[in-house]
C-alpha cells in the first residue's frame, strides 16, 4: 500500500535526560506528516483551515513503541489511510529508522464546519477525499 512519507531528523530539544526521545514527540510527527501532506496533495484544505470554515479536528490518537530514538536519528514516518466514513479519517503511521519499525500509531479526526452555534460535522472536501485516495 502506497504511504505518504516525511522524514525527520531528530534534535536535542526532543529527547529528555537520559537521552532518548520523548514520548509525545512521535504523536507531534503524526501532526507534521499530517500537516505537511496537506500542504503537498490537498492546498485547498490549508485556506478553508485558514479561514476557519473547516476544523480537523483529532478525536484519537495512539502510539506502540518498540524501540528508542536518539538526538540526530533521521526517522522516517509513514502515513497511510486506514479508515474513512462520514466525517472521520483515520490514519495509520509507522515510524522507521534505517528499515527498521521503532513504532507505529494512529489518528482519527473530524471534519468539522464552524457556525453561529458551534460546530457541526461535514464530510471531508473533495480535495482531500481524492488526495486520501491514492494512500488507501
Amino acid at each position: 500500500m502506497r504511504a505518504y512519507r516525511y522524514r525527520h531528523r531528530v534534535t536535542f530539544d526532543e529527547t529528555n535526560l537520559v537521552g532518548n526521545v520523548y514520548f509525545t514527540n512521535y504523536l507531534h510527527w503524526q501532526g507534521h506528516c499530517r500537516e505537511h501532506f496537506l500542504a503537498d496533495h490537498a492546498p485547498g484544505v490549508l485556506k478553508e483551515l485558514r479561514t476557519g470554515d473547516l476544523a480537523l479536528v483529532t478525536v484519537s490518537c495512539a502510539m506502540n513503541f518498540y524501540t528508542e530514538c536518539f538526538a540526530f536519528d533521521i526517522i522516517d514516518v509513514a502515513m497511510r489511510l486506514g479508515a474513512q466514513g462520514g466525517n472521520r479519517i483515520t490514519m495509520t503511521f509507522d515510524f522507521t529508522r534505517d528499515d527498521l519499525v521503532i513504532a507505529t500509531g494512529n489518528q482519527t479526526v473530524a471534519c468539522m464546519r464552524r457556525d453561529n452555534e458551534g460546530m457541526e460535522p461535514v464530510h471531508p472536501p473533495p480535495d482531500l477525499r481524492a488526495a486520501l485516495a491514492e494512500y488507501a
